[in-house]
């Protein structure tokens, strides 16, 4: 996912945005005990982009949808491919820069 891509498939599906290219900078992914820490740095995010990333890749990990998902996803642009949007408790917004 690192990288310019067409996010299109990760945002809302209601969502109205014209513009979905994004760049992500960098993601990592730790576990820690009971808790898994996603995070992603980028030039801009969709509406729910991080909770359907974190959705999909937890589905990628459970082993419930193939590695080679992500490639398919980005290249379709279909939201229909990703696994579910993540709730929103546990996401926090850690720093903004410019």
């Amino acid at each position: 996912m690192e990288g310019r891509h067409d996010f299109k498939a990760f945002q809302a599906s209601n969502s109205k945005e014209k513009n979905t290219v994004r760049t992500i900078k960098k993601i990592r992914i730790e576990k820690n005990q009971d808790l898994i820490y996603i995070d992603i740095w980028a030039d801009g995010f969709l509406y729910n982009m991080v909770r359907t990333i974190a959705g999909t890749l937890l589905e990628i990990g459970r082993g419930k949808l193939p590695e080679s998902r992500v490639k398919e996803i980005l290249k379709k642009k279909k939201r229909s491919l990703t696994g579910p949007t993540a709730p929103a408790k546990g996401l926090c917004l850690m720093k903004v820069e410019y």
